[in-house]
């Protein structure tokens, strides 16, 4: 059993936020998968204050190695999660680890509060990938933001609160040091990096909403790069993801710092592909000690 923030996990693989839906997935293979869960821990898709229908169509993009995908965060907001999908998500085998997101420090104080109070819930991911509306910036791309909405949410909390890094920030090291020296109990990256695609008819942006984000094995290399970067910059736990196909891309993450690895993209392909690295991580490491 391997300890992360107070949470005691089977192995170090869990899953990256919005890539593996859980409650379709036990619809489609019933008990089987709570008796089989790829993943030692589930992280949600991002909760929102409101709900959000997501970014206009189309939403995805097949590039060499990877996707982009425009999805837009699309949830029942905090109310329809906390009546529809937590009950389901609540009956997992395994800690729930919850993605939440606002456009303010307001509403992620709103969110952090209101899941403070979810004994099914045992930690918090925080999404700092958006706008601040009162400021303009990226909350994830400036190390004062993060500090700041840190020092208005972590007095609300006795659950572990995972920062997510965006990997668009000029210094990922420094916004790593100031979510630690704010209260940070963990950091997660890479979030995915922003890309665009062109109609290959008309020459225009193919996505709705023209941008979106790369993930896949396209984005390993920088994802090696940047936890090796964080890691040495910080000391608190971090989850390392970002084109993880192999038990071999999840133990390079591992040696370059990460103390969990996130499968995300590859769950798309293989709906096993948590358990299928867990398993061979674990075969990997045996064999060397």
């Amino acid at each position: 059993m391997l300890d992360f923030c107070g949470i005691a996990l089977e192995h170090p693989i869990i899953n990256g936020s919005g890539t593996f839906d859980a409650i379709a997935a036990r619809r489609a293979f019933g008990d089987a998968l709570l008796e089989s869960f790829p993943f030692a821990a589930f992280v949600t898709k991002t909760v929102t204050v409101a709900p959000r229908e997501g970014n206009p169509p189309p939403r995805l993009w097949e590039v060499a190695g990877g996707l982009i995908n425009s999805i837009g965060l699309p949830n029942k907001g905090l109310h329809g999660f906390l009546a529809e999908d937590l009950p389901e998500l609540a009956e997992l085998p395994v800690p729930l680890i919850v993605n939440v997101m606002g456009f303010s420090r307001d509403e992620v104080a709103e969110l952090v509060d209101a899941f403070t109070e979810r004994d099914e819930v045992a930690a918090l991911e925080l999404n700092v990938s958006c706008p601040n509306v009162e400021t303009g910036l990226v909350m994830g791309a400036d190390p004062g933001e993060v500090a700041a909405l840190l020092e208005r949410v972590t007095p609300l909390t006795g659950k572990p609160l995972i920062v997510k890094l965006t990997p668009n920030a000029g210094d990922v090291p420094a916004v790593a040091r100031a979510a630690e020296a704010a209260g940070a109990s963990a950091l997660s990256l890479i979030n995915t990096l922003r890309g665009m695609a062109l109609d290959p008819g008309t020459g225009q942006p193919w996505l709705g909403a023209t941008t979106g984000g790369v993930s896949g094995p396209a984005v390993r290399a920088i994802a090696l790069a940047q936890v090796y970067a964080v890691a040495r910059a910080v000391e608190i736990p971090i989850v390392g993801m970002g084109g993880v196909q192999t038990p071999t891309d999840a133990l390079n993450l591992l040696r370059a710092g990460a103390d969990l690895v996130a499968v995300g993209t590859e769950s798309f392909r293989d709906p096993a592909a948590g358990r299928r690295v867990a398993e061979g991580l674990g075969t990997i490491v045996a064999n060397r000690t």
